[in-house]
Order: C-alpha cells, then sequence, then structure tokens
C-alpha cells in the first residue's frame, strides 16, 4: 500500500447507535463523520444501519500505510479492549504500544 504524500492520516473510533464502536481512517476526522451522519454513499452501511453515530476517539498517526494497519488491529479488538482505546484516550505513541505495532 502506497501512501499518496498526506501525512496527516487519523484513525478514528464512532459509537454507534446500537452501542457498537466502528472504527476507521480518515484524512479529515469532521468531513468523515458528517459523511456517516448524513447515510449518503460516502458512509459505510454499518454507520448507515446503525445512525446515529458520535466520535468517540481520533488520533493522527501519520502515514496512511501505519493507518490502515492500526485500523486493522484495531479492528481485530474485542470490545472492551476497543473501548480500553476511548477511555483512556491514548496518544500515537501509547496506541502503537498497545497494539504491539513497529512504526
Amino acid at each position: 500500500m502506497s501512501d499518496d504524500g498526506n501525512n496527516d492520516w487519523f484513525v478514528y473510533i464512532l459509537r454507534c447507535s446500537n452501542g457498537a464502536l466502528y472504527t476507521g481512517v480518515t484524512t479529515d476526522v469532521q468531513r468523515r463523520v458528517h459523511e456517516h451522519k448524513d447515510k449518503g454513499r460516502l458512509s459505510a452501511r454499518f454507520t448507515r444501519a446503525f445512525s446515529p453515530v458520535e466520535l468517540v476517539y481520533s488520533c493522527c498517526v501519520g502515514a496512511k500505510s501505519l493507518a490502515y494497519r492500526i485500523e486493522y488491529r484495531i479492528k481485530k479488538l474485542p470490545r472492551e479492549k476497543k473501548a480500553n482505546v476511548v477511555s483512556e484516550n491514548l496518544s500515537k505513541t501509547k496506541l502503537l504500544d498497545f497494539l504491539d505495532i513497529k512504526e
């Protein structure tokens, strides 16, 4: 996966109406949250089904490839571990340690 030159990639977590935690990546968190809430073609199928959504966590992680690696790892976590990421509001360094990812 190649980076597109923008090194301001974010990992974010939304809380959906059913209580589920949805994880995604973007270069513009506010725009992406709006797209999820809008329920248009740019929103994820999951968030369309379980809106409204609330942003509960975001972290600038830098490169696109790193953002996707982090997203993948978070999506594999059990719900209680995802909730820990949110409640502890982990910084990039702590998030990488928590997920055992080397930069």
